[in-house]
């Protein structure tokens, strides 16, 4: 099972509050190439990464960020 940024939905939240994908990659400590990288979906967030992104934006709830991915075996 994986797990995947909303990009649009978090898009439109960091718009509405005027920030930007590099504001957020400056709070979550990690380069802005990285959060590049998980917005598109290239890459998954860790459960810590998870943890840290929810904790960056505590207006939102785990169902608003994120996209749980089943994975066939």
């Amino acid at each position: 099972m994986k797990t995947t940024l909303k990009n649009k939905e978090l898009n439109m939240y960091l718009t509405k509050k005027n920030k930007s994908q590099n504001w957020l990659a400056y709070h979550l400590k990690i380069s802005s190439g990285y959060m590049s990288q998980l917005m598109n979906g290239a890459r998954h967030p860790s459960p810590k990464m998870r943890e840290r992104i929810m904790k960056a934006l505590p207006e939102l709830i785990f169902d608003d960020l994120f996209l749980v991915i089943e994975e066939n075996l």
